[in-house]
């Protein structure tokens, strides 16, 4: 079995890892840290909660330090020498957070440009010299429009949770950023699955990429266990109730389909005495910021989310999900359960299910690792 001490990293990162405890690698991490180190592009396709983003945060960071090393300095303001783009200023917060774990030893600075916050802070942050930017394509965009960071010297350039990013909107702006940086740069691609807009990605800027996937992507972990639970006449709400009762270390992340039904069912949830809170689009930044910190923070154990929540969070240990509203989609489905059973910790699902959701819930059996008990079960267990 490989471990971390295994690859060529340098003395730094290889102490860095030793104070965090990890030891072995992911299946991801072992694939996509070969080929990142020997300055290779690829495409990563992977489960959610598999550690992507440790896979190109240890050979970006081994390669800007080695540079330093051999004398080549960052010596220009506004010019970083690698840049992660992220979908939400959320996922760039703990992508920032586990570069900054890894450079205490390096010294290697790490800059944020993210939306939902001032264009004021935005500039503060890439004013100077630093090596990494995390920044989300609108945010990084206008930066670019205004003359406010350059790409000029960018070595790697990674898309992390490019399939959350993929509207109509992103593809040019990604095609605008690549463009920007120097034509012989290193490029990554991690996704937890690939929708036709993700492969019209790949198609268009990583034709020469090697694509990884790895055995459990477009599947959920082994280590999670599925319900499936019928709703009795239609009546949601008691079969939730009933399941309150029992608590779970982490919480419970609680997911409908609109904003409508995410307003009305934490209105019932508090009128029932279940405090919770709410995570959806439209809604305050600062609020659903601090919405969010209660929950990871164990202060709040209930969260009440549209698919906002579904992708990008790292919430280090939810306990069970529940779908109160399943998705249509497959792909929204597989990312909301990776809300749980991250880093190979267990995790509980549970769906309610209705004669409309029949046709998802028989099709869960390919994407689950474990088979229903019995009859009422529809899906895996």
């Amino acid at each position: 079995m490989i471990a971390f001490r295994d690859y060529d990293l340098l003395p730094t990162l290889q102490a860095a890892l030793v104070e965090k405890g990890f030891v072995i690698p992911t299946e991801i991490q072992e694939r996509v840290l070969p080929v990142l180190l020997a300055g290779r592009s690829v495409v990563g396709v992977a489960e959610t909660g598999s550690g992507k983003t440790l896979s190109y945060a240890l050979p970006m960071l081994h390669m800007l330090k080695g540079l330093e090393l051999e004398g080549q300095r960052v010596t220009v303001d506004r010019q970083p020498r690698a840049a992660v783009i992220v979908p939400t200023r959320e996922l760039g917060e703990q992508v920032s957070k586990v570069f900054k774990s890894l450079t205490h030893t390096t010294r290697l600075r790490v800059r944020t440009v993210l939306g939902g916050t001032t264009m004021e802070i935005a500039k503060r942050n890439v004013a100077g010299q630093f090596e990494v930017l995390v920044a989300t394509p609108g945010r990084l965009a206008q930066l670019l429009d205004r003359g406010l960071v350059l790409l000029l010297d960018v070595r790697i350039l990674v898309f992390d949770e490019a399939d959350q990013m993929l509207d109509q909107g992103f593809l040019p702006v990604a095609e605008r950023i690549v463009a920007d940086c120097p034509a012989q740069r290193q490029m990554g691609l991690f996704s937890a699955t690939v929708s036709p807009q993700v492969q019209k990605l790949m198609t268009r800027l990583f034709s020469g990429a090697e694509v990884i996937r790895t055995k459990g992507s477009h599947h959920v972990v082994p280590s999670l266990t599925t319900e499936n639970r019928e709703v009795p006449d239609g009546r949601r709400f008691p079969l939730l109730e009933r399941l309150l009762v029992n608590r779970v270390e982490g919480g419970t992340l609680i997911f409908v389909n609109t904003r409508a039904q995410c307003d009305q069912l934490a209105e019932e949830l508090e009128t029932n005495g279940h405090p919770c809170a709410v995570y959806r689009g439209e809604m305050d930044k600062v609020e659903r910021r601090k919405n969010l910190k209660a929950f990871r923070n164990g202060e709040t154990a209930l969260l009440v989310s549209t698919d906002l929540a579904s992708r990008g969070l790292d919430l280090e240990h939810v306990g069970r999900v529940i779908n109160y509203h399943l998705p249509q989609q497959m792909e929204n489905y597989i990312h909301r359960v990776g809300r749980t059973a991250r880093a190979g910790r267990a995790g509980l699902v549970i769906n309610f299910v209705t004669q409309r959701d029949h046709l998802l819930v028989d099709r869960l059996g390919s994407v689950s690792p474990r088979q229903p008990r019995d009859g009422c079960d529809r899906g895996a267990r």
